[in-house]
């Protein structure tokens, strides 16, 4: 999509095509009078999105809302959303303790303030279906990726434990585990340090099963992150995470139950794609560290309780 006309229909009018400052879609930074500005994509249900970023910041988080224009913000430009926040200053996560404390303290926050049922009119999480011949063909490509990249990783057992996992599609989803309105994706390339952690992308906010939230943040949150520890958390600075986040959430005794299930099912929804999907990823060392981390987790993780 032309970058010209998108800033265009915000009133930002520049004369040669923007460059974005995000590889994979388009992010732009700009000049509203004084202030810096991001202009990006946002969902389908941005005045869903909104609603709940602007109780979420009523409530004392740190999270982005849209700036005021003299247009609509966010608007509808063709078929795609897109959404002005101001530009947040700070510094970039490292991977010290204290970092993972407080990170793990705002997801608590925003955990709690969720409402009992969906009523922000979030997009609801409904991905139950994933069957045995996607997984074989994902396998077959991280293989390949794999062996271009001349990583070992253990194929069978990564495509075994993924099988298993389409099996307890149907007990995740009808089991009735506590769901949450979230922001979700909470990743370290989300947050800015200012020092608190201060969340610059909440445009996944989904309505989902709480731990389905923790385990992608178990699995993601290093990915694509320059500056991050290229591979998962260690098991100390899961359960630094876990110290600040409990001070706001009490899991229930179901869900620490349905962890270890609940983390193969985000593997199977999140991870696997990633791994498939980039081939270029496997040629970067950082994601390469990164995958074979979450492999050797994911194969063995048994130590990363919520308990």
């Amino acid at each position: 999509m032309n970058g010209i006309k998108i800033l265009s229909k915000f009133g930002f009018i520049v004369t040669e095509e923007p460059q974005s400052i995000y590889p994979f879609s388009p992010v732009y930074r700009v000049k509203n009078g004084d202030q810096d500005v991001i202009v990006k994509l946002t969902q389908s249900r941005a005045g869903s999105l909104m609603k709940y970023t602007e109780m979420l910041k009523d409530n004392g988080i740190d999270v982005v809302t849209p700036v005021k224009l003299t247009v609509d913000n966010p608007q509808q430009i063709e078929d795609t959303n897109f959404v002005v926040y101001p530009y947040i200053n700070g510094t970039v996560y490292s991977g010290k303790e204290q970092e993972i404390f407080d990170a793990g303290k705002l997801l608590g926050k925003i955990h709690s303030l969720s409402p009992s049922t969906n009523a922000y009119d979030l997009l609801e999480y409904d991905v139950y279906d994933f069957n045995q011949d996607e997984v074989t063909e994902s396998m077959e490509a991280i293989s390949q990726h794999a062996k271009h990249a001349n990583v070992e990783i253990d194929v069978e057992g990564l495509k075994q434990l993924l099988l298993d996992s389409v099996g307890h599609q149907e007990e995740l989803q009808h089991i009735e585990l506590p769901h949450i309105a979230t922001p979700h994706d909470f990743k370290a390339n989300n947050l800015v340090l200012t020092p608190e952690p201060y969340l610059i992308d909440p445009d996944n906010a989904t309505w989902i099963p709480r731990i389905f939230d923790l385990a992608l943040v178990l699995l993601l949150f290093h990915n694509e992150h320059k500056t991050a520890p290229t591979r998962i958390f260690t098991v100390p600075e899961w359960q630094q995470f876990l110290a600040g986040y409990t001070k706001y959430v009490t899991l229930t005794e179901k869900e620490k139950v349905l962890w270890d299930k609940a983390i193969r099912h985000v593997f199977l929804d999140e991870v696997m794609w990633l791994m498939a999907e980039y081939e270029e990823d496997w040629q970067n060392p950082a994601q390469q560290d990164l995958f074979q981390s979450l492999i050797q987790v994911f194969l063995e993780g048994s130590d990363y309780t919520i308990n």
